[in-house]
């Protein structure tokens, strides 16, 4: 078989205790049940929070806007294969947890990230990405909502992301995400599938991306298979057409040219993942996301599901005290980076287009609004890990 035949990475096998855990929750679901208020067992979590993972999605300077278009397709299409080995679900955040990193690109270059959970019930993820001397910049909310689907459990994606080109007045681009399965989690092997449509659209260009995440049949069928088309939202011509699979190699064809032949879009196997960088644990707040769930990454990591449970068990009952202060105060949660706006949707509380221009100058402005600390000190990015407990936390496998 061939490495873009193998979906190994997006398998699982469960063990028998753990396939008695999950039979003993199911049996108290019923078909489409919102599963966002269910404790699930610590054996189904990732050892990292939602509001860490959505940085796996964090362009083009091209003068041509249908080679931007082009670009930003690429940039969205290429997140989704970053993701741990079978089918793990990331820690539920509590309520005003944030995780905030930094990267450094080949280019010399270099960004910013904010995520902070903005609500519980239901749950949403706001999150912020800016790149000063690329002038890009991306906000945006997710609002997934769990579905008990029989042998599944669905997540479905809601909420928005926009990208803006901050050199290109009116260049934004909008977008929505497809929805995430977690299959066979009653018989066969647990299989990670997104599913249905999802699109990009830049309406000050024209331009629409429509992709479909095919979900493999009972009978038939490949794992992981798109297909996409970018068009004229005014003549709906088709300009390419985009296929191949998500997780390993995608391929575009130009059909205004009828002699074009399908080129490679994106390799994972080809692809560097550029690694963030996080202020160590001593450096961060208590409700970051590192900082918060550190015990509970310690436990799974060694295997040990009871303490894992037990340390989760505590941070849950924490976020429940403090819905009881709040009701007993009459007071409201009051977000840090973010807030709710007339349309519906959270946005940072520090306003894209008053980001300086000058690319120092925006660094300085977005980093203080990031990585500043309730005192005004700034996080120290270089301090070496010195956490216990993450120290003697045992490195991924």
């Amino acid at each position: 078989m061939s490495k873009h035949d193998d979906n190994a990475a997006a398998e699982e096998e469960l063990g028998d205790e753990s396939k008695s855990i999950i039979f003993s929750m199911i049996s108290q679901f019923t078909r489409d049940m919102d599963l966002s208020r269910i404790t699930f067992p610590t054996f189904v979590l990732e050892p990292r929070s939602f509001t860490e993972r959505v940085t796996d999605f964090i362009a083009s300077k091209s003068d041509d806007p249908v080679q931007r278009f082009v670009g930003v397709v690429k940039y969205y299409m290429s997140g989704w294969h970053i993701h741990p080995r079978g089918v793990k679900k990331p820690y539920n955040p509590i309520l005003g947890e944030f995780f905030r990193s930094q990267y450094e690109f080949d280019d010399a270059s270099g960004a910013y990230f904010v995520a902070e959970q903005v609500s519980h019930h239901p749950p949403i993820t706001a999150m912020f990405y800016h790149s000063p001397e690329h002038r890009i910049a991306i906000e945006g909310d997710l609002r997934p909502l769990s579905r008990f689907q029989g042998n599944s459990v669905g997540m479905l994606l809601g909420g928005y992301a926009k990208i803006h080109f901050l050199d290109r007045p009116g260049e934004i681009y909008e977008v929505t995400y497809p929805n995430m399965y977690a299959r066979g989690i009653l018989f066969g092997k647990m299989v990670l599938e997104l599913g249905e449509m999802s699109t990009v659209t830049c309406k000050h260009n024209d331009l629409v991306f429509e992709v479909e995440f095919k979900t493999k049949g009972i009978l038939w069928g490949a794992y992981n298979q798109i297909a996409g088309k970018i068009r004229r939202i005014s003549t709906n011509e088709t300009l390419f057409e985009i296929s191949g699979n998500w997780q390993t190699a995608m391929y575009i064809t130009d059909k205004r040219t009828s002699s074009a032949k399908p080129e490679v879009l994106f390799d994972s196997s080809s692809e560097h993942v550029v690694p963030q960088h996080v202020a160590c644990a001593s450096e961060q707040e208590p409700n970051e996301s590192r900082n918060l769930w550190k015990h509970v990454t310690k436990a799974i990591r060694e295997n040990n599901l009871n303490a894992a449970t037990t340390q989760k068990s505590a941070i849950e009952e924490q976020q429940r005290e403090h819905v009881k202060e709040r009701e007993a105060q009459g007071t409201r949660f009051e977000p840090r980076f973010f807030q709710l706006e007339i349309d519906g949707n959270y946005h940072p509380k520090l306003v894209i287009n008053d980001i300086p221009k000058e690319p120092e100058a925006a660094k300085q402005r977005v980093s203080q609004w990031i990585f500043a600390k309730p005192d005004g000190s700034m996080q120290d990015m270089d301090r070496s890990e010195d956490d216990p407990v993450v120290l003697a936390t045992p490195h991924k496998r």
